[in-house]
């Protein structure tokens, strides 16, 4: 029998009503690299294993109805949660101004970026790898919100950290280029490679449209192996989920 979820809940001073939480690799039914709460489908997992893996999540979160999954591409489209049905559309981020509608992330070392409004009226979730980070993910959320970034809040989920994140030249030019002050989330690696802080490199990106109020970050899915998956530790593994949703 798999034995209890654990989960990271989101420390933000969110409104009343307004969930937000990120799943750990704890609790569920999938064996193997993608022990145990897998919720990814693109994994090489069994799908009856995802499938039980998933009702499991919505029961023992009492989840108000099925997350709103995505078939993420690291771009930079952004759905409407309450309409997503059926086929899980091709997009990397979601919002929705309805009640009851669960937006859902998949990342195994990507950033889950969760937003709400500050009344409450509004949430939304971003997937952020480097690629989504520079695409522009984060603002293409933002944009579709009904309240001004003032009037919004945003936690960062885990992602791999700052000290096993290795990327090359042209991942850190594409950043400084767009804003020169992100060369400070960028560390020399070894040879031409650098070390970048996908944390920092979101809160840049935050603060530039003017949303500031942002809390998380830290925990890192590589360094944490009994509790997160990590593609970049292990190329074949499972997938974490961050939801969030209102009452």
């Amino acid at each position: 029998m798999p034995g209890p979820l654990d989960v990271v809940r989101a420390d933000w001073p969110a409104p009343p009503g307004v969930h937000a939480l990120q799943t750990t690799r704890a609790g569920g039914d999938s064996g193997g690299p993608c022990a145990a709460l897998n919720l990814g489908s693109n994994t090489g997992d069994d799908p009856d294993r995802v499938a039980a893996n998933r009702a499991r999540l919505r029961a023992a979160l009492d989840l108000p109805a099925e997350p709103a999954w995505l078939r993420q591409v690291h771009g930079t489209a952004v759905v409407d949660a309450a309409t997503v049905g059926g086929a899980a559309p091709e997009a990397d981020a979601s919002a929705t101004t309805q009640a009851g509608v669960v937006c859902a992330i998949l990342t195994a070392d990507c950033l889950p970026v969760l937003f709400c409004a500050d009344d409450g009226s509004w949430i939304g979730a971003a997937h952020a790898g480097w690629r989504g980070l520079a695409g522009g993910v984060l603002e293409a959320t933002v944009a579709v919100a009904p309240r001004p970034p003032s009037r919004l809040l945003a936690w960062l989920g885990a992602a791999i950290g700052p000290e096993h994140f290795e990327v090359g030249p042209e991942v850190r030019a594409v950043f400084v280029a767009r804003q020169p002050q992100a060369a400070a989330a960028f560390r020399p690696g070894q040879g031409d490679r650098w070390m970048a802080d996908l944390y920092q490199l979101a809160r840049l990106r935050l603060a530039a449209l003017g949303l500031t109020r942002v809390y998380g970050g830290g925990l890192c899915t590589y360094a944490d192996v009994a509790r997160f998956y990590s593609f970049r530790r292990e190329p074949q593994t499972g997938r974490m989920a961050t939801l969030v949703w209102r009452d």
